[in-house]
């Protein structure tokens, strides 16, 4: 089931059943993060994430979506983590709704320099969390040294290659479900 909240923003119904402890701490974190997400991701570094993206779905109908969010919304996150901010996303703009249920989400927020992977139904089957964390820990070793970009782009290839593993079936043309330029949050 799927519900709108007053701002409209969809909300899934097990979500409303999770329970994350409120965290003052994590809502002074947001209210006080500047506006990054522009600085540490110019045009060029956005432009050479689009080609790893484009890369990485080849050959197969998986589909992949890069969100890199500065901090989460301040009426958000005295109740959200990362992790549901991931999942909330992985559902407003559609992930999910792909034709073969293959959609990844790649979600980055740099306030917590934390990232998450959400897979979808047709995905999340076939592998491991293990393997999805891994490639996360990875990132987030990098963002550690303040690679970025190198980060990101690093990640889509792994989440490529596990794809083109899931997939053993190679597609010749697919059409392109998901954008593959990164959305950029404040």
């Amino acid at each position: 089931m799927v519900t709108k909240t007053d701002t409209t923003a969809i909300v899934t119904e097990p979500k409303l059943h999770e329970h994350i402890q409120p965290s003052l701490k994590r809502w002074f974190k947001h209210f006080l993060y500047l506006p990054a997400s522009k600085r540490y991701f110019n045009k060029q570094d956005q432009h050479q994430i689009v080609q790893a993206v484009t890369q990485a779905e080849q050959g197969h109908v998986g589909e992949i979506q890069v969100v890199i969010e500065g901090h989460i919304p301040c009426s958000q996150a005295y109740h959200q983590n990362a992790r549901l901010r991931a999942q909330q996303l992985f559902a407003e703009l559609g992930v999910w709704d792909t034709e073969y249920n293959s959609g990844v989400l790649l979600y980055l927020n740099l306030c917590e320099q934390t990232v998450d992977i959400v897979v979808d139904r047709g995905i999340h089957k076939a592998t491991t969390q293990q393997v999805w964390q891994d490639i996360c820990n990875v990132m987030i070793e990098e963002l550690k040294h303040k690679n970025y970009r190198q980060a990101v782009i690093q990640g889509v290839i792994e989440i490529g290659e596990i794809l083109n593993q899931f997939y053993d079936h190679k597609v010749e043309d697919t059409e392109n479900e998901l954008t593959n330029k990164p959305i950029i949050l404040n």
